[in-house]
């Protein structure tokens, strides 16, 4: 019963996302100036009822049970695979950095088992990311980028994945512009409707003084998604680098 319960958990937080980076939607990565608005990679849906809220919720002991089972199988690439990209879901939700911690370790075997299988490689990538990002560490950022280069290099027209890659020299410390921006307008050229890209890129060329460039990528953002969170703000700091070169 106990088995059944813990992937019934399981399964309810994976219907809550879909599809990209994992984090994203556990806070707001456009608030970047600590700058995330939630990436849009994953959109969890509202939850509805303290029933669906305990739904979510695992208890230390099934989590614990599950590791362990994957520390005895560890050459089974498809319980490694599947059980580290659940867990994943829920300690990102949770941003628990020592849940994801060990987590690395489960989809760290599926890889070394099958380096092949993208999906892994770029859950291990946005574990690296998440762990950057909520720790502050430039470290996993670069553990980060080796897996999403790998990723890349296997489908290169990977949009999500090039903006995540553009977005770790973003979010570093000190931020590297010059390849975030890089990264971000490569990404556009392969969806110049891609309205995660469009923001991100706002806002790094608002930071290196591009405003006109700017500018020209928020009007197009405005004009597909007119509910964009902080399209005001953006507007204000167009306006005021405007002002200010004016002067």
């Amino acid at each position: 019963m106990k088995n059944k319960s813990f992937w019934i958990s399981i399964i309810a937080v994976g219907i809550s996302f879909a599809g990209g980076f994992l984090l994203a939607n556990a806070f707001n990565r456009m608030e970047l100036d600590a700058l995330r608005a939630e990436n849009t990679r994953l959109k969890s849906e509202p939850l509805k009822s303290e029933q669906n809220q305990s739904e979510l919720a695992l208890t230390e002991t099934e989590i614990r049970t599950k590791i362990e089972e994957a520390d005895r199988n560890p050459t089974d690439f498809s319980f490694q695979k599947n059980l580290g990209l659940a867990l994943y879901r829920y300690a990102a939700m949770k941003q628990d950095t020592v849940l994801l911690a060990e987590i690395e370790k489960i989809l760290k075997r599926a890889y070394d088992l099958n380096d092949k299988d993208n999906e892994v490689t770029v859950a291990l990538g946005n574990l690296q990311f998440d762990l950057g990002y909520l720790k502050k560490k430039n470290e996993n950022f670069e553990k980060a980028r080796e897996y999403y280069l790998k990723a890349l290099e296997r489908n290169p027209k990977d949009v999500n994945v090039r903006t995540d890659y553009g977005l770790t020299f973003f979010l570093q410390n000190p931020p590297v512009h010059e390849k975030a921006i890089a990264e971000f307008r490569k990404s556009l050229e392969d969806n110049p409707k891609h309205e995660r890209t469009l923001q991100f890129l706002t806002q790094a060329l608002l930071q290196t003084g591009n405003t006109a460039e700017a500018e020209a990528h928020l009007a197009v953002l405005k004009e597909l998604n007119p509910k964009t969170p902080n399209l005001a703000e953006l507007q204000t700091q167009i306006e005021n680098g405007k002002n200010s070169a004016e002067k």
